[in-house]
Formats: C-alpha cells, structure tokens, sequence
C-alpha cells in the first residue's frame, strides 16, 4: 500500500516574514502568511488564522458529506470561527468556538447535531489532532 501524504511548500517572499505556502496538490493556489507589525506586514493570515480555517473547512466538509449520505438536502452552509488564544507564551489557541448555519429544508436538529458529533470523532482530521489539545464549543442553525 502507498504511503499517504500531504505535501507543501513554504517560501519566505519579502525581507520580513511574509510567506508564500503550495500544496502538492494545488501548486498554482498560494496562500499568503505574515505577521502584524512590527514582526511582518500585515499582508496575510497569520498561523491561528490558517488553523481556524482549516479547521473549519474540514469540519465542514465532513458535515456536508455526512448529511448528504443521510440524504439530507444541503444548500448551503457557512461555518464562522473564533479562537481564544493565550496572551503569554506559549502563544496558543486555548478554546475554539465553531458555528454551523445551515441552509436545508429537511434537516432537524438531530441530524446535524449527528452529523457534527461524526465529524469530530472520525470525519475531520483536523479536528481528530486539535480535540484533546483545544476546547472546541459547537453551536449550529438551521435555516430553511
């Protein structure tokens, strides 16, 4: 069996810290990093926000995919983030409170607080390496 992998590349793009980053898969989508003043620019996401969206994205695509196979009608959904993270080293996210607002007109309550529930025990690899180092708080809405 082949071994599994993420691959990315990261590259340092001014004389302070901004950074460029590619994943193997997608080489033409870069994303931009940086810092505040005085450290970086301010010209892109810094490291907690990048969590933060990757956490969200793959939680979220997890729950879309899980509702699906449940065959739910799934519209349309945002996930909003917001991390708190600790003023003194080591800086960290301490708590993450993630909201699910989804769009569907046949999905209930149980079914989405189902489909969150999988994704946090085995749907989202994100959450799977953050869960027993981040308090994550989930609230959802359904909009019909």
């Amino acid at each position: 069996m082949p071994e599994l992998q993420e691959e990315v590349t990261v590259h340092l793009i001014n004389d302070k810290v901004r950074f460029t980053g590619v994943s193997g898969a997608n080489p033409d989508q870069p994303v931009t990093f940086d810092y505040k003043p005085p450290l970086g620019d301010g010209q892109g996401y810094n490291g907690l926000e990048l969590l933060l969206m990757s956490f969200s994205g793959c939680s979220a695509t997890a729950i879309v995919y899980l509702l699906r196979k449940m065959r739910k009608t799934v519209s349309g959904l945002e996930v909003q983030a917001k991390g708190i993270r600790r003023e003194e080293p080591p800086i960290k996210l301490e708590k993450i409170f993630i909201k699910f607002i989804l769009n569907s007109k046949d999905t209930k309550d149980t079914d989405i607080q189902r489909a969150i529930q999988l994704a946090e025990q085995a749907a989202c690899p994100v959450w799977q390496m953050i869960k027993n180092n981040v308090e994550v708080v989930t609230e959802y809405e359904i909009l019909s």
